[in-house]
């Protein structure tokens, strides 16, 4: 993808979604570290399900802390890793309240020097609650840079090394709510709907997936072709 391609691809997505936010819900920058540290392996959907309830009787370090890895583990149960998660995000909260004064810290090495917080979370907590141009690589945008030609490379930390230098500066700061929510909605994992993506035409995808009609077709016609071939390929009796 080429310099001018990629400000055109920036362009459309920002007119298309002109004020993106994090589908991530919470009120402080500590109740978006925590949401995120519990994203990883699960769905925005179920983490809001569960912050929902925690956040309503512990929003801060203190709080949580105060709860223990039991009484924080039956609030997030229903996501995975939860065991895991409850241990580091205690151990989080002592840290922060330790060496922070209870505040989140507004620097990455300081963040990722949390229990269980690594340089996706970073970014992240530094993009969204603190407005730093910051482009958190998860699977979407992996994917997303891979398959359109905004930035190819084989592990997350190339495409976050790749992308600030691709990403043209106006539009830094909500490239990564643009790439998540298109990867999300529109260009999906095992079926990307090009019929109706606004920069298909700039990305580098060969096999641009039809419309379901079209593919309806495609599959009736496949299938039609199998039974006339295996007809052809059946033996003939002989007449007695």
């Amino acid at each position: 993808m080429t310099r001018d391609q990629v400000q055109e691809f920036f362009r459309r997505l920002s007119e298309e979604m002109p004020e993106p936010e994090t589908e991530l819900e919470y009120q402080t920058p500590f109740e978006l570290l925590v949401a995120v540290a519990l994203s990883a392996q699960a769905t925005d959907v179920s983490v809001n399900a569960c912050t929902r309830k925690l956040f309503k009787v512990a929003n801060t370090p203190e709080a949580i802390l105060a709860l223990g890895e039991e009484g924080l583990a039956e609030y997030i149960k229903t996501i995975g890793l939860w065991r895991n998660k409850a241990k580091n995000i205690i151990a989080l909260c002592r840290m922060l309240i330790e060496e922070h004064g209870g505040e989140v810290p507004e620097d990455a090495k300081a963040l990722m020097a949390l229990p269980g917080v690594g340089r996706k979370t970073a970014d992240v907590v530094l993009n969204v609650a603190f407005g730093h141009p910051t482009i958190a690589v998860d699977t979407h945008i992996f994917r997303v840079s891979n398959r359109t030609g905004l930035a190819r490379g084989k592990t997350a930390d190339q495409i976050a090394d790749k992308l600030p230098k691709r990403v043209p500066p106006e539009y830094l700061k909500n490239a990564h709510h643009w790439l998540i929510l298109h990867g999300r909605y529109v260009c999906k994992a095992r079926t990307p709907e090009c019929w109706r993506c606004s920069v298909a035409d700039l990305c580098n995808f060969k096999p641009k997936t039809p419309p379901p009609d079209e593919q309806a077709a495609i599959k009736r016609a496949a299938k039609t072709k199998a039974k006339k071939k295996a007809v052809k390929r059946a033996p003939r009796r002989k007449a007695a």
